[in-house]
């Protein structure tokens, strides 16, 4: 296991991605058929892993396209930031060996650094960039007080002169992902959504929250299918998509073209094929505790392997873990652990208490 450790990310991905129920081998979205409309590639490829800022890294993006997701987003990253030269932000857009793309989420305000940035990601990217998206739903303070984010939807014109940039230095699709609204009570949306398809826009991503909720409340769906009827480009529908049959119920209930998972992911990289398999007629098997086991140290392993800061194990061990016997415990060990080898130490002792644990039930069945 050790060697495992100096391997390329689609080399531990092939190791131990199938022992987990996940893909050992990743594929293109569509096929890497780029020459096929937009609308078509998400009708047949309705399965996409959101952007979330400081979560989506090349690894995270892997497990999930591992688990069944057609494409994984980028996390959000600032046209200022690519602009001003830091490499750190042009990090963000890069693609580990072994991801095949990638969607990129751009963020801010300024058409011309729009449309540099969105040159520059696909001189980056070749081949392996599937579409630029931009950010028009961020609710977080420090993005909508200058203007970005969520605070676009308060100002149509600026946000359809920044898919017109986009549009005017890309050939791939441009994007755009937007909430109900930035205000609770005034949903604007559906014309909203008309604006960015009449400015080049090739789909829109809806979560049902205003932006002054966050991510409280619950989303509303009933917005999804009113932008899907307002607009005659294809609708993304995003929020509160928890589980493999709420995924698939997005699609169902909604009209939407494709689903955008978010949080539902968190610790749960098969939330994809499970919600196919539902949308497919089929039940999805259960995953096991041990299999979430396994899939974190895959999970780590590739945060080694794609130089990632090993720290946001931290974060990921809460989400495998949930559920587990004991998991504030193992919680808490795995919060101590700054290297891979700690952190597949306390893997190594979850599985060997979880056996003696089934060793003992046995033994008082007998």
């Amino acid at each position: 296991m050790t060697s495992m450790q100096r391997q390329s990310p689609a080399d531990v991905l092939a190791a131990l991605g199938p022992g987990v129920g996940l893909c050992g081998e990743l594929k293109p979205f569509a096929g890497g058929r780029a020459d096929l409309p937009l609308a078509q590639r998400l009708a047949e490829h309705p399965l996409l892993m959101a952007p979330m800022a400081g979560v989506t890294d090349s690894a995270y993006r892997m497990m999930a396209r591992a688990g069944g997701a057609d494409l994984a987003y980028s996390e959000m990253v600032s046209c200022a930031g690519l602009h001003y030269g830091g490499e750190k932000t042009w990090e963000l857009v890069d693609v580990a060996p072994g991801e095949p793309d990638l969607a990129v989420q751009l963020f801010g305000t300024k058409p011309e650094l729009f449309a540099e940035a969105a040159a520059g990601v696909a001189e980056r990217l070749g081949e392996r960039l599937v579409l630029i998206d931009i950010n028009m739903a961020c609710p977080v303070p420090k993005v909508t007080k200058k203007g970005e984010g969520a605070a676009l939807m308060e100002t149509p014109e600026l946000a359809a002169s920044l898919v017109a940039a986009c549009t005017g230095a890309v050939d791939v699709p441009v994007t755009v992902k937007i909430r109900r609204g930035r205000r609770d009570g005034a949903e604007v949306a559906p014309e909203f959504a008309r604006r960015m398809a009449d400015a080049g826009a090739q789909a829109v991503a809806v979560h049902g929250r205003y932006a002054t909720q966050f991510y409280h409340g619950e989303a509303d769906w009933g917005v999804v299918r009113r932008v899907v009827e307002a607009v005659d480009v294809p609708v993304i529908g995003s929020g509160d998509v928890r589980d493999d049959r709420e995924a698939a119920r997005m699609l169902t209930e909604t009209g939407a073209t494709a689903v955008m998972v978010a949080r539902g992911s968190y610790g749960n990289p098969w939330i994809f094929s499970q919600a196919r398999a539902l949308l497919s007629g089929h039940e999805p098997e259960p995953v096991s505790l041990v299999r979430r086991v396994d899939a974190f140290e895959c999970h780590m392993r590739l945060l080694a392997a794609t130089g990632a800061h090993l720290k946001r194990g931290r974060s990921l061990a809460t989400w495998y873990l949930r559920g587990m016997p004991e998991a504030a415990y193992w919680r808490g060990r795995a919060n101590e652990c700054s290297t891979l080898e700690e952190f597949l130490g306390v893997t190594a002792e979850l599985r060997r208490a979880m056996a003696e644990a089934d060793a003992s039930q046995d033994a008082a069945h007998e």
